[in-house]
């Protein structure tokens, strides 16, 4: 994937993330667990992105195929 593609997918997930924070009423422990999630969600998908997540899921499947 392209970066510049990357860096679009982030600033739009940016911006969306704040303009629910902005403009939807809700209480901050949800506001919390929300942006929580979206930066793991995020972070799992720079990992896939680039390659990372790829080799851990090929370590987690050998260790399921030895069980």
């Amino acid at each position: 994937m392209p970066l510049t593609s990357v860096l679009i997918v982030l600033i739009v997930a940016g911006i969306v993330l704040w303009l629910i924070n902005n403009y939807i009423p809700m209480d901050q422990k949800i506001k919390k667990i929300l942006n929580i999630v979206v930066v793991i969600v995020i972070v799992l998908w720079l990992l896939r992105v680039f390659g990372i997540m790829d080799s851990l899921s090929e370590f987690q499947s050998l260790a399921t195929f030895q069980k």
